[in-house]
Protein backbone atom coordinates (compact mmCIF):
# COMPACT_ATOMS: atom_id res chain seq x y z
CA UNK A 1 0.00 0.00 0.00
CA UNK A 2 1.87 3.29 -1.21
CA UNK A 3 -0.55 6.13 -0.15
CA UNK A 4 -0.89 6.53 3.39
CA UNK A 5 -3.52 4.91 4.97
CA UNK A 6 -6.49 7.25 6.13
CA UNK A 7 -9.84 5.58 7.54
CA UNK A 8 -12.91 8.24 8.73
CA UNK A 9 -15.27 7.69 11.49
CA UNK A 10 -18.24 9.89 9.86
CA UNK A 11 -21.26 9.75 12.32
CA UNK A 12 -23.99 12.51 12.31
CA UNK A 13 -24.94 14.12 15.46
CA UNK A 14 -28.63 13.50 15.43
CA UNK A 15 -28.64 11.46 18.99
CA UNK A 16 -26.30 9.24 20.87
CA UNK A 17 -23.77 6.75 19.07
CA UNK A 18 -25.44 3.33 18.78
CA UNK A 19 -22.83 0.21 19.52
CA UNK A 20 -23.39 -0.46 15.68
CA UNK A 21 -21.18 2.71 15.22
CA UNK A 22 -18.63 2.22 17.82
CA UNK A 23 -17.70 -1.18 15.94
CA UNK A 24 -17.65 0.51 13.03
CA UNK A 25 -15.28 3.40 14.85
CA UNK A 26 -13.35 0.43 15.84
CA UNK A 27 -12.80 -1.35 12.72
CA UNK A 28 -11.45 1.82 11.34
CA UNK A 29 -9.32 2.21 14.13
CA UNK A 30 -7.40 -1.14 13.94
CA UNK A 31 -7.24 -0.61 9.94
CA UNK A 32 -5.33 2.09 10.48
CA UNK A 33 -3.52 1.37 13.49
CA UNK A 34 -2.11 -1.88 11.11
CA UNK A 35 -1.28 -0.35 9.02
CA UNK A 36 0.15 2.88 10.59
CA UNK A 37 -2.16 5.26 9.17
CA UNK A 38 -4.65 7.89 10.68
CA UNK A 39 -8.02 7.52 12.03
CA UNK A 40 -10.03 10.98 11.83
CA UNK A 41 -13.11 11.63 13.17
CA UNK A 42 -15.58 13.96 11.44
CA UNK A 43 -18.98 15.18 12.29
CA UNK A 44 -21.22 15.17 9.42
CA UNK A 45 -23.71 18.02 10.62
CA UNK A 46 -25.23 18.80 7.40
CA UNK A 47 -28.59 18.36 8.72
CA UNK A 48 -29.26 20.87 10.94
CA UNK A 49 -33.15 19.83 11.32
CA UNK A 50 -31.97 16.66 13.34
CA UNK A 51 -29.08 18.19 15.04
CA UNK A 52 -28.91 17.10 18.68
CA UNK A 53 -27.27 19.30 21.04
CA UNK A 54 -24.13 17.34 23.03
CA UNK A 55 -24.46 14.82 20.70
CA UNK A 56 -21.10 15.42 19.01
CA UNK A 57 -19.46 15.46 22.82
CA UNK A 58 -21.25 12.40 23.21
CA UNK A 59 -19.36 10.79 20.50
CA UNK A 60 -15.93 11.76 21.37
CA UNK A 61 -16.63 10.92 25.31
CA UNK A 62 -17.67 7.42 23.36
CA UNK A 63 -14.69 6.62 21.73
CA UNK A 64 -12.75 8.38 24.76
CA UNK A 65 -14.11 5.80 27.04
CA UNK A 66 -13.78 3.09 24.60
CA UNK A 67 -10.05 3.51 24.03
CA UNK A 68 -10.08 4.52 20.51
CA UNK A 69 -9.05 7.93 20.17
CA UNK A 70 -8.95 9.74 16.50
CA UNK A 71 -5.52 11.13 15.47
CA UNK A 72 -7.76 14.31 13.81
CA UNK A 73 -10.94 15.80 14.09
CA UNK A 74 -13.40 18.41 16.39
CA UNK A 75 -10.25 20.21 18.93
CA UNK A 76 -7.35 17.71 17.34
CA UNK A 77 -6.59 19.74 13.97
CA UNK A 78 -4.39 17.83 11.64
CA UNK A 79 -4.29 20.02 8.44
CA UNK A 80 -7.71 18.81 6.75
CA UNK A 81 -10.09 20.95 8.77
CA UNK A 82 -12.36 21.89 9.83
CA UNK A 83 -13.70 18.57 10.90
CA UNK A 84 -17.48 19.29 11.26
CA UNK A 85 -19.13 19.42 7.96
CA UNK A 86 -21.14 22.55 8.56
CA UNK A 87 -17.83 25.02 9.25
CA UNK A 88 -17.28 23.15 5.46
CA UNK A 89 -20.04 25.01 4.18
CA UNK A 90 -18.89 27.28 1.77
CA UNK A 91 -16.55 24.47 0.05
CA UNK A 92 -19.92 22.04 -1.47
CA UNK A 93 -21.52 25.23 -3.71
CA UNK A 94 -18.54 25.20 -5.93
CA UNK A 95 -18.01 21.44 -6.48
CA UNK A 96 -22.12 20.79 -7.32
CA UNK A 97 -21.56 23.87 -9.89
CA UNK A 98 -18.95 22.38 -10.88
CA UNK A 99 -20.62 19.09 -11.84
CA UNK A 100 -23.06 21.56 -13.16
CA UNK A 101 -20.56 22.97 -15.75
CA UNK A 102 -19.12 19.12 -17.04
CA UNK A 103 -22.80 18.22 -17.32
CA UNK A 104 -22.98 15.73 -14.47
CA UNK A 105 -25.78 17.59 -12.24
CA UNK A 106 -28.13 20.20 -13.18
CA UNK A 107 -30.72 22.31 -11.50
CA UNK A 108 -33.98 21.13 -10.41
CA UNK A 109 -36.58 23.88 -9.60
CA UNK A 110 -39.84 20.96 -8.95
CA UNK A 111 -41.80 21.63 -5.83
CA UNK A 112 -42.15 19.58 -3.44
CA UNK A 113 -45.86 19.82 -3.93
CA UNK A 114 -45.61 18.63 -7.88
CA UNK A 115 -43.22 15.76 -7.12
CA UNK A 116 -45.62 14.35 -4.61
CA UNK A 117 -48.39 14.71 -7.40
CA UNK A 118 -45.73 12.55 -9.31
CA UNK A 119 -45.49 9.90 -6.73
CA UNK A 120 -49.34 9.24 -5.92
CA UNK A 121 -50.25 9.16 -9.81
CA UNK A 122 -47.53 6.83 -10.48
CA UNK A 123 -49.02 4.76 -7.21
CA UNK A 124 -52.35 4.60 -8.61
CA UNK A 125 -51.06 3.19 -12.00
CA UNK A 126 -49.30 0.65 -9.70
CA UNK A 127 -45.79 1.88 -10.48
CA UNK A 128 -42.66 3.95 -8.44
CA UNK A 129 -42.11 7.12 -9.44
CA UNK A 130 -38.05 7.83 -9.92
CA UNK A 131 -36.48 11.17 -10.97
CA UNK A 132 -34.17 10.01 -13.60
CA UNK A 133 -32.72 9.28 -17.44
CA UNK A 134 -36.47 8.02 -18.31
CA UNK A 135 -38.51 10.95 -17.13
CA UNK A 136 -35.80 14.36 -16.38
CA UNK A 137 -36.55 16.06 -19.10
CA UNK A 138 -40.34 16.18 -18.70
CA UNK A 139 -39.88 17.86 -15.51
CA UNK A 140 -39.12 21.13 -13.49
CA UNK A 141 -35.14 21.60 -14.33
CA UNK A 142 -32.49 23.25 -16.66
CA UNK A 143 -32.26 19.81 -18.60
CA UNK A 144 -35.62 20.21 -20.09
CA UNK A 145 -35.81 24.62 -19.77
CA UNK A 146 -34.79 26.73 -22.05
CA UNK A 147 -31.31 29.43 -21.48
CA UNK A 148 -33.60 31.97 -21.09
CA UNK A 149 -36.34 30.41 -18.85
CA UNK A 150 -33.03 29.13 -16.21
CA UNK A 151 -31.53 32.04 -16.35
CA UNK A 152 -35.30 34.20 -15.56
CA UNK A 153 -35.40 31.33 -12.42
CA UNK A 154 -32.15 31.60 -11.25
CA UNK A 155 -32.46 35.39 -11.52
CA UNK A 156 -35.55 35.65 -9.45
CA UNK A 157 -34.20 33.27 -6.75
CA UNK A 158 -36.78 30.57 -7.48
CA UNK A 159 -36.11 27.70 -5.02
CA UNK A 160 -34.35 24.27 -6.35
CA UNK A 161 -31.63 21.90 -5.77
CA UNK A 162 -29.28 20.81 -7.77
CA UNK A 163 -29.59 16.54 -8.50
CA UNK A 164 -26.77 14.33 -9.79
CA UNK A 165 -27.57 13.06 -13.63
CA UNK A 166 -27.27 9.65 -13.10
CA UNK A 167 -25.69 8.08 -16.85
CA UNK A 168 -27.49 5.96 -19.11
CA UNK A 169 -27.14 2.74 -20.30
CA UNK A 170 -23.55 2.01 -18.14
CA UNK A 171 -23.09 -1.32 -16.26
CA UNK A 172 -21.11 0.14 -13.64
CA UNK A 173 -18.26 -2.09 -11.93
CA UNK A 174 -17.71 -1.87 -8.30
CA UNK A 175 -15.47 -3.20 -5.82
CA UNK A 176 -15.71 -3.68 -2.35
CA UNK A 177 -13.08 -5.66 0.22
CA UNK A 178 -15.88 -7.50 2.18
CA UNK A 179 -18.30 -8.31 -0.87
CA UNK A 180 -16.06 -8.55 -3.37
CA UNK A 181 -16.59 -7.51 -7.60
CA UNK A 182 -20.76 -6.35 -8.25
CA UNK A 183 -22.05 -4.69 -10.90
CA UNK A 184 -24.96 -2.07 -11.15
CA UNK A 185 -26.95 -1.10 -14.51
CA UNK A 186 -27.11 2.74 -14.04
CA UNK A 187 -30.75 2.47 -15.53
CA UNK A 188 -31.78 1.71 -12.36
CA UNK A 189 -30.26 4.55 -10.77
CA UNK A 190 -32.15 7.70 -9.62
CA UNK A 191 -31.15 11.41 -9.66
CA UNK A 192 -30.18 11.90 -6.24
CA UNK A 193 -30.51 15.71 -4.60
CA UNK A 194 -26.63 17.20 -4.11
CA UNK A 195 -27.26 19.81 -2.87
CA UNK A 196 -30.60 21.25 -0.79
CA UNK A 197 -32.46 24.69 -1.27
CA UNK A 198 -31.50 25.90 1.93
CA UNK A 199 -28.06 25.86 1.11
CA UNK A 200 -26.34 22.45 2.73
CA UNK A 201 -25.34 19.63 0.86
CA UNK A 202 -26.78 16.18 1.22
CA UNK A 203 -24.60 13.66 3.02
CA UNK A 204 -23.91 12.02 -0.59
CA UNK A 205 -21.93 14.99 -2.04
CA UNK A 206 -20.31 16.35 1.08
CA UNK A 207 -19.26 12.83 1.70
CA UNK A 208 -17.32 12.47 -1.13
CA UNK A 209 -15.96 16.07 -1.24
CA UNK A 210 -14.50 15.66 2.32
CA UNK A 211 -13.18 11.89 1.55
CA UNK A 212 -11.10 13.82 -1.36
CA UNK A 213 -10.14 16.29 0.42
CA UNK A 214 -8.62 14.65 3.71
CA UNK A 215 -7.16 11.82 1.20
CA UNK A 216 -9.22 9.10 2.84
CA UNK A 217 -7.53 5.63 1.37
CA UNK A 218 -10.43 3.77 2.66
CA UNK A 219 -14.28 4.19 3.34
CA UNK A 220 -15.32 1.52 6.00
CA UNK A 221 -18.70 1.98 6.99
CA UNK A 222 -21.96 0.09 7.53
CA UNK A 223 -23.84 -2.44 5.22
CA UNK A 224 -26.68 0.03 5.54
CA UNK A 225 -24.66 2.34 3.06
CA UNK A 226 -24.11 -0.13 0.49
CA UNK A 227 -27.31 0.74 -1.94
CA UNK A 228 -25.11 4.31 -1.69
CA UNK A 229 -21.76 2.98 -3.32
CA UNK A 230 -22.95 3.29 -7.12
CA UNK A 231 -23.77 6.83 -6.94
CA UNK A 232 -20.21 7.53 -4.50
CA UNK A 233 -18.72 5.91 -7.32
CA UNK A 234 -20.03 7.79 -10.10
CA UNK A 235 -19.60 11.14 -8.39
CA UNK A 236 -15.69 10.00 -7.70
CA UNK A 237 -15.33 9.53 -11.58
CA UNK A 238 -18.01 12.70 -12.40
CA UNK A 239 -14.81 14.69 -10.54
CA UNK A 240 -12.34 12.69 -12.00
CA UNK A 241 -11.06 11.89 -8.68
CA UNK A 242 -9.68 8.49 -7.51
CA UNK A 243 -11.89 6.45 -5.82
CA UNK A 244 -10.96 5.15 -2.33
CA UNK A 245 -11.59 1.33 -1.34
CA UNK A 246 -14.54 0.22 0.28
CA UNK A 247 -15.64 -1.85 2.64
CA UNK A 248 -19.02 -2.66 4.24
CA UNK A 249 -19.59 -4.63 7.27
CA UNK A 250 -22.27 -6.50 8.57
CA UNK A 251 -25.27 -5.57 10.17
CA UNK A 252 -25.55 -6.37 13.73
CA UNK A 253 -28.22 -8.41 14.07
CA UNK A 254 -30.60 -9.10 16.81
CA UNK A 255 -30.09 -11.69 19.16
CA UNK A 256 -33.00 -13.70 18.64
CA UNK A 257 -34.98 -13.72 15.52
CA UNK A 258 -34.15 -11.70 12.35
CA UNK A 259 -33.37 -8.19 11.88
CA UNK A 260 -31.03 -5.68 12.79
CA UNK A 261 -30.21 -4.78 16.55
CA UNK A 262 -31.97 -2.28 17.81
CA UNK A 263 -32.57 0.75 20.62
CA UNK A 264 -36.18 -1.78 21.38
CA UNK A 265 -34.70 -5.14 21.59
CA UNK A 266 -32.36 -3.66 24.51
CA UNK A 267 -35.08 -2.38 26.37
CA UNK A 268 -36.93 -5.72 25.90
CA UNK A 269 -33.57 -7.63 26.72
CA UNK A 270 -32.58 -5.25 29.74
CA UNK A 271 -28.98 -4.85 28.05
CA UNK A 272 -27.48 -1.48 26.83
CA UNK A 273 -27.23 -0.91 22.52
CA UNK A 274 -25.21 2.90 24.07
CA UNK A 275 -21.20 2.89 24.96
CA UNK A 276 -22.54 5.58 27.60
CA UNK A 277 -25.62 6.50 29.49
CA UNK A 278 -28.28 8.46 27.13
CA UNK A 279 -31.34 10.10 28.63
CA UNK A 280 -33.12 7.33 30.20
CA UNK A 281 -30.62 4.88 28.75
CA UNK A 282 -28.12 2.98 30.41
CA UNK A 283 -24.71 2.85 28.75
CA UNK A 284 -22.45 -0.13 28.99
CA UNK A 285 -19.86 2.05 31.12
CA UNK A 286 -22.83 2.17 33.35
CA UNK A 287 -23.59 -1.03 33.13
CA UNK A 288 -20.05 -1.89 34.66
CA UNK A 289 -19.16 -3.13 31.53
CA UNK A 290 -15.06 -2.58 30.75
CA UNK A 291 -13.84 -1.08 28.17
CA UNK A 292 -11.92 -3.63 26.79
CA UNK A 293 -14.44 -6.39 27.26
CA UNK A 294 -17.38 -3.77 24.59
CA UNK A 295 -13.72 -3.74 22.20
CA UNK A 296 -13.19 -7.35 22.60
CA UNK A 297 -17.14 -8.38 21.75
CA UNK A 298 -17.48 -6.17 19.31
CA UNK A 299 -14.15 -6.99 17.21
CA UNK A 300 -15.62 -10.81 16.69
CA UNK A 301 -19.32 -8.82 15.70
CA UNK A 302 -18.44 -9.43 11.88
CA UNK A 303 -14.67 -10.27 11.70
CA UNK A 304 -12.65 -13.85 11.97
CA UNK A 305 -9.93 -14.15 13.31
CA UNK A 306 -9.09 -17.32 11.79
CA UNK A 307 -8.03 -19.02 15.17
CA UNK A 308 -10.39 -20.54 18.56
CA UNK A 309 -8.42 -17.27 20.12
CA UNK A 310 -11.83 -15.25 21.68
CA UNK A 311 -9.76 -13.00 24.59
CA UNK A 312 -8.23 -10.21 22.36
CA UNK A 313 -6.14 -6.93 24.26
CA UNK A 314 -6.25 -3.93 21.71
CA UNK A 315 -2.93 -4.35 20.75
CA UNK A 316 -3.86 -7.70 19.51
CA UNK A 317 -6.60 -7.13 17.95
CA UNK A 318 -4.73 -4.55 16.17
CA UNK A 319 -2.03 -7.06 14.82
CA UNK A 320 -4.73 -9.36 13.87
CA UNK A 321 -7.24 -6.75 12.05
CA UNK A 322 -7.47 -7.07 8.57
CA UNK A 323 -10.46 -6.05 6.12
CA UNK A 324 -10.30 -9.46 4.18
CA UNK A 325 -11.32 -11.52 7.50
CA UNK A 326 -14.73 -9.18 8.08
CA UNK A 327 -17.66 -11.57 7.31
CA UNK A 328 -20.56 -10.99 4.55
CA UNK A 329 -22.88 -12.03 6.99
CA UNK A 330 -24.76 -10.42 9.99
CA UNK A 331 -23.68 -11.23 13.35
CA UNK A 332 -26.05 -11.83 15.76
CA UNK A 333 -25.82 -10.37 18.97
CA UNK A 334 -25.13 -11.82 22.09
CA UNK A 335 -25.60 -10.71 25.80
CA UNK A 336 -24.65 -13.59 27.59
CA UNK A 337 -21.62 -13.90 25.96
CA UNK A 338 -20.92 -9.98 26.36
CA UNK A 339 -20.95 -10.90 30.08
CA UNK A 340 -18.82 -13.83 29.04
CA UNK A 341 -16.38 -11.22 27.69
CA UNK A 342 -16.29 -8.87 31.01
CA UNK A 343 -16.13 -11.89 33.14
CA UNK A 344 -12.73 -12.84 31.64
CA UNK A 345 -11.38 -9.09 31.60
CA UNK A 346 -12.41 -8.47 35.33
CA UNK A 347 -10.38 -11.58 36.36
CA UNK A 348 -7.15 -9.97 34.76
CA UNK A 349 -7.40 -6.96 36.40
CA UNK A 350 -5.58 -5.98 39.36
CA UNK A 351 -7.57 -6.32 42.79
CA UNK A 352 -5.73 -2.95 43.65
CA UNK A 353 -7.84 -1.63 40.31
CA UNK A 354 -10.87 -3.21 41.38
CA UNK A 355 -10.66 -1.87 44.80
CA UNK A 356 -10.88 1.24 43.53
CA UNK A 357 -14.13 1.04 41.67
CA UNK A 358 -15.81 -1.00 44.25
CA UNK A 359 -14.57 1.12 47.10
CA UNK A 360 -16.84 4.19 44.97
CA UNK A 361 -19.93 1.38 45.38
CA UNK A 362 -19.07 0.85 48.64
CA UNK A 363 -19.78 5.04 49.34
CA UNK A 364 -23.05 4.57 48.20
CA UNK A 365 -23.97 1.61 50.56
CA UNK A 366 -22.99 4.12 53.35
CA UNK A 367 -20.22 1.86 54.39
CA UNK A 368 -18.28 2.73 57.44
CA UNK A 369 -14.76 4.68 56.69
CA UNK A 370 -13.44 1.69 58.84
CA UNK A 371 -14.34 -1.19 56.41
CA UNK A 372 -13.46 1.12 53.01
CA UNK A 373 -9.63 0.51 53.85
CA UNK A 374 -8.13 0.21 50.23
CA UNK A 375 -6.21 -3.15 51.64
CA UNK A 376 -8.93 -4.21 53.51
CA UNK A 377 -11.21 -4.21 50.01
CA UNK A 378 -8.67 -6.00 48.24
CA UNK A 379 -8.41 -8.83 50.07
CA UNK A 380 -11.99 -8.94 49.84
CA UNK A 381 -12.10 -8.85 45.98
CA UNK A 382 -9.61 -11.64 45.84
CA UNK A 383 -11.87 -14.08 47.14
CA UNK A 384 -14.70 -13.07 45.65
CA UNK A 385 -13.26 -12.17 42.28
CA UNK A 386 -13.56 -15.76 40.34
CA UNK A 387 -17.06 -15.57 40.83
CA UNK A 388 -17.71 -11.99 39.83
CA UNK A 389 -18.47 -10.90 36.25
CA UNK A 390 -19.02 -6.82 37.40
CA UNK A 391 -17.73 -4.89 40.21
CA UNK A 392 -21.16 -4.79 41.45
CA UNK A 393 -21.26 -8.26 41.69
CA UNK A 394 -18.58 -7.78 44.95
CA UNK A 395 -21.35 -6.72 46.77
CA UNK A 396 -23.86 -9.13 45.63
CA UNK A 397 -21.46 -11.55 46.69
CA UNK A 398 -19.92 -10.19 49.61
CA UNK A 399 -21.94 -7.61 51.28
CA UNK A 400 -21.77 -9.38 54.93
CA UNK A 401 -17.52 -8.47 54.91
CA UNK A 402 -19.18 -4.86 55.43
CA UNK A 403 -22.71 -5.09 57.05
CA UNK A 404 -24.03 -8.18 60.07
CA UNK A 405 -27.16 -10.37 58.54
CA UNK A 406 -30.07 -8.85 60.25
CA UNK A 407 -32.33 -11.76 58.41
CA UNK A 408 -31.50 -15.19 57.73
CA UNK A 409 -32.20 -17.26 54.49
CA UNK A 410 -35.27 -19.35 55.77
CA UNK A 411 -34.88 -22.92 53.53
CA UNK A 412 -31.42 -22.77 55.16
CA UNK A 413 -32.50 -21.88 58.97
CA UNK A 414 -35.43 -23.96 58.79
CA UNK A 415 -33.20 -26.91 57.26
CA UNK A 416 -29.61 -26.55 59.45
CA UNK A 417 -30.76 -24.72 62.62
CA UNK A 418 -31.87 -27.47 64.94
CA UNK A 419 -32.75 -27.77 68.31
CA UNK A 420 -29.55 -28.42 69.87
CA UNK A 421 -27.50 -25.53 67.18
CA UNK A 422 -27.81 -23.16 69.71
CA UNK A 423 -25.88 -24.59 72.32
CA UNK A 424 -23.62 -25.32 69.60
CA UNK A 425 -23.22 -22.06 68.72
CA UNK A 426 -22.67 -20.58 72.22
CA UNK A 427 -19.39 -22.99 72.46
CA UNK A 428 -18.20 -21.59 69.00
CA UNK A 429 -18.90 -18.18 70.84
CA UNK A 430 -16.68 -19.04 73.88
CA UNK A 431 -13.74 -20.50 71.29
CA UNK A 432 -14.02 -17.17 69.08
CA UNK A 433 -13.73 -15.19 72.36
CA UNK A 434 -10.96 -16.94 74.04
CA UNK A 435 -8.57 -16.79 71.18
CA UNK A 436 -6.00 -14.24 71.51
CA UNK A 437 -4.64 -13.97 67.53
CA UNK A 438 -8.00 -13.57 65.41
CA UNK A 439 -5.95 -15.33 61.93
CA UNK A 440 -8.34 -17.50 59.97
CA UNK A 441 -5.58 -20.25 60.29
CA UNK A 442 -6.11 -20.11 64.50
CA UNK A 443 -9.72 -19.95 64.18
CA UNK A 444 -9.70 -23.06 61.81
CA UNK A 445 -7.55 -24.81 64.14
CA UNK A 446 -9.49 -23.93 67.27
CA UNK A 447 -12.67 -24.81 65.54
CA UNK A 448 -11.66 -27.79 64.02
CA UNK A 449 -10.11 -29.12 67.50
CA UNK A 450 -13.45 -28.91 69.16
CA UNK A 451 -15.07 -30.63 66.51
CA UNK A 452 -13.01 -33.25 66.40
CA UNK A 453 -12.66 -33.38 70.51
CA UNK A 454 -16.53 -33.30 70.59
CA UNK A 455 -17.08 -36.14 67.75
CA UNK A 456 -19.22 -33.77 65.87
CA UNK A 457 -19.70 -33.97 61.97
CA UNK A 458 -18.52 -31.10 60.16
CA UNK A 459 -21.53 -29.98 59.31
CA UNK A 460 -23.59 -29.78 62.24
CA UNK A 461 -21.39 -26.77 62.95
CA UNK A 462 -19.69 -25.38 60.31
CA UNK A 463 -23.31 -24.75 58.05
CA UNK A 464 -24.53 -23.06 61.13
CA UNK A 465 -21.65 -20.86 61.74
CA UNK A 466 -21.77 -19.77 58.09
CA UNK A 467 -25.20 -18.71 58.23
CA UNK A 468 -24.64 -17.34 61.43
CA UNK A 469 -22.46 -14.93 59.90
CA UNK A 470 -23.00 -14.40 56.70
CA UNK A 471 -26.86 -14.95 56.59
CA UNK A 472 -26.89 -17.59 54.19
CA UNK A 473 -24.59 -20.65 52.67
CA UNK A 474 -22.52 -19.18 50.06
CA UNK A 475 -19.56 -17.21 50.62
CA UNK A 476 -15.84 -18.25 50.25
CA UNK A 477 -13.49 -20.32 53.10
CA UNK A 478 -15.69 -19.05 56.14
CA UNK A 479 -11.91 -18.54 58.12
CA UNK A 480 -11.36 -15.82 56.04
CA UNK A 481 -14.53 -14.62 56.50
CA UNK A 482 -14.22 -14.34 60.13
CA UNK A 483 -10.68 -13.28 60.37
CA UNK A 484 -11.96 -9.89 58.02
CA UNK A 485 -15.20 -9.29 59.57
CA UNK A 486 -13.20 -8.94 62.75
CA UNK A 487 -13.22 -10.87 66.36
CA UNK A 488 -16.21 -8.03 67.42
CA UNK A 489 -18.50 -8.19 64.88
CA UNK A 490 -18.14 -12.37 64.46
CA UNK A 491 -19.34 -12.70 68.33
CA UNK A 492 -22.21 -9.78 67.89
CA UNK A 493 -23.16 -11.84 64.31
CA UNK A 494 -22.78 -15.64 66.57
CA UNK A 495 -24.76 -14.17 69.35
CA UNK A 496 -27.57 -12.05 67.13
CA UNK A 497 -28.26 -15.74 65.22
CA UNK A 498 -28.60 -17.49 68.07
CA UNK A 499 -31.33 -14.85 69.51
CA UNK A 500 -32.70 -14.73 66.70
CA UNK A 501 -32.81 -18.50 65.23
CA UNK A 502 -32.83 -20.17 68.70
Amino acid sequence: MSQKIRVRFAPSPTGPLHIGGVRTALFNYLFAKKHGGDFVLRIEDTDQNRYVANAEKYIVDALEWCNIPFDEGPGKEGGFGPYRQSERKALYRDYALQLIKTGHAYYAFDTPERLDFHRKDHEAKGKTFIYNWHNRQKLDNSLSLTEAELSSKLATNQPYVIRFKSPENITLQLQDIVRGAMEIDTNVLDDKILFKSDGMPTYHLANIVDDHLMEISHVIRGEEWLPSLALHCLLYDAFDWKRPQFAHLPLIMKPTGKGKLSKRDGEKGGFPIFPLSWNESEGYKEKGFLPEAVLNFLALLGWNPGTEKELFSLEELVASFSLERVNKSGARFDPEKNKWFNQQWLQQKSNKALAKDFILLLDQKEVPDALKATAHVETIIGLLKERASFVSDFWALGHYFFKAPKAYNEKAAKKQWKPETAALMQNVFQIVNDIDSHTAEELQLQIKNYITQNELSFGKVMAPLRLSLVGDLQGPDLFAIMALVGKVSCLERIEHAIKTLG
